[in-house]
């Protein structure tokens, strides 16, 4: 009799159903995977074995494979919200036992981990405090919300343009030919013994920020030694040069000692003003190097190093309680850089067009984001970026092994093969987008389609049990 078949059928539809049922009640879930029954038919055995006609007794529920395909993504406003476009797995732990989600809605605890609502933490690999990733074994990610070190300066990278139609300070008016100059001492305070000028501010260990005026004076052609003055002599000769001088928060300094404020030497009681260097420039107006001219009639090298040699040292003497101040006169000199390559002497105004240093104060987190790498940024209040960290996601040759753990993960297990993890965006691995969570992948339309089916099937095979058993009654009322 055919009931064997009507009551598998019957089953087969109602777990279909209940499968479908399912997809729609977590259509609004985040990060969900729907499902779908796969059927077979099914034979008895037989010691005699198959028979070319066999009649089945029925169907069964094969399996119900869940389908990883992309859901839609959505914007957020939360920072910590991540999408996966592609493959791969959130990777959490909790208490040490470890599951994978798609479900990318994060926030942090009160220990700073990022974790989802279930409290099970995000893995990844951490960054030291320079933002150098430890690519070894994941470890839940913690967001280093500490105030950002102060970086000191030691170079500045300075790219001017210095106007050659310039007249050299003292020269007398109207100018003759050759001109007539007075010689005339440098002094800060008076803009007629320089002819341009540019600031930008340093910073020592502490952060604490000064101000470095610098001034740039022509030199008159006519006191730059011959070649075989120069020491050595095999220096290249400048056709022009501007001599430069620097004042730090209005005190004027010099590398005497490696740096120092200028002082009178004795027994004078007149600050007389040292060049830090002079910039030498030729015919065509590029730069040919810098020179130390700080001894009257003496012309030497003061290039920086033998790889930087448009570029000199500048002693920086800045008083402060700082472990590792710039400098002080009581204290060894910390040599900045300052690097003019790139520099010209044109036919045109003065100008600045780069103005660069390294240093930075401290600063506090104001925010941060992740990148389509996993690369967690912290963006500070003084304008610094640095590396907090990076999610890892974790991939699997058989998704479809994977247990449903419930709360939108799932485990690993022997069918799903080991998890591979590694960084986003490599390999087979997806990409991340923050501030956006991965929809629900459920195909409303469709399921309400295969809903109609499973129900014409449910009452398909109520109809085979109804007739088996009309024809059974049908027997036993022959009597």
């Amino acid at each position: 009799m055919g009931f064997q078949q009507g009551l598998s059928g019957l089953s087969a539809a109602s777990q279909q159903l209940d499968v479908i049922g399912n997809n729609i009640a977590n259509a609004g879930t985040v990060g969900f995977k729907s499902s779908q029954a796969q059927f077979s038919d099914v034979y008895a055995n037989s010691l005699n074995g198959a028979s070319a006609n066999a009649i089945g007794i029925g169907v069964r529920v094969a399996g119900v494979e869940q389908q990883f395909t992309q859901g839609n993504v959505s914007t957020t406003s939360n920072p910590l919200d991540i999408a996966i476009n592609g493959n791969g797995f959130f990777r959490m732990t909790t208490n040490g036992a470890v599951t994978y989600s798609r479900n990318g809605q994060f926030q942090l605890d009160k220990n700073g981990y990022i974790v989802n609502s279930q409290g099970s933490q995000l893995t990844g690999y951490a960054a030291n405090t320079n933002g150098v990733l430890s690519t070894g074994s994941p470890v839940p990610i913690n967001i280093n919300t500490a105030d950002l070190a102060p970086n000191q300066t030691s170079t500045i990278n300075a790219v001017m343009n210095f106007n050659s139609t310039l007249n050299v300070p003292g020269t007398v008016l109207p100018v003759t030919t050759p001109p007539v100059i007075t010689p005339t001492a440098f002094d800060p305070t008076n803009a007629t013994t320089y002819n341009s000028s540019t600031s930008t501010t340093v910073y020592d260990s502490l952060g604490n920020s000064h101000v470095v005026q610098t001034y740039y004076v022509k030199v008159d052609p006519a006191t730059i030694p011959a070649q075989a003055a120069l020491t050595p002599p095999t220096l290249t000769r400048p056709a022009s040069a501007w001599t430069v001088y620097a004042t730090v928060d209005g005190s004027l300094f010099d590398n005497g000692n490696g740096g120092q404020i200028t002082i009178p030497i004795a027994p004078s009681t007149s600050v007389v003003p040292v060049p830090l260097a002079t910039a030498g420039f030729n015919n065509l107006g590029s730069l040919v190097g810098v020179y130390n001219t700080s001894v009257a009639g003496t012309w030497s090298s003061a290039s920086f190093s033998a790889t930087s040699p448009n570029a000199f040292k500048m002693g920086v003497p800045v008083p402060t309680i700082a472990v590792s101040p710039i400098n002080t006169n009581s204290a060894p000199p910390l040599a900045i850089k300052f690097d003019l390559t790139n520099s010209t002497q044109y036919g045109s105004p003065y100008s600045v067009s780069t103005m660069k240093q390294d240093g930075f104060a401290s600063g506090k987190l104001s925010s941060f984001n992740t990148g389509k790498d996993g690369t967690i940024v912290g963006s500070y209040t003084n304008g610094q970026t640095k590396v907090l960290g990076q999610v890892v996601l974790a991939n699997f040759t058989d998704p479809n092994g994977l247990q449903s753990l419930g709360g939108n993960q799932w485990g690993e297990t022997a069918a799903s093969g080991q998890a591979l993890v590694g960084s986003p965006a490599v390999g087979a691995l997806g990409t991340l987008t923050s501030s956006a969570t991965e929809d629900s992948n459920t195909d409303l339309t469709g399921d309400l389609v295969r809903m109609i089916t499973a129900q014409r099937n449910y009452q398909a095979n109520a109809q085979t049990i109804k007739t088996e058993d009309q024809v059974l009654q049908t027997l036993v009322n022959l009597r």
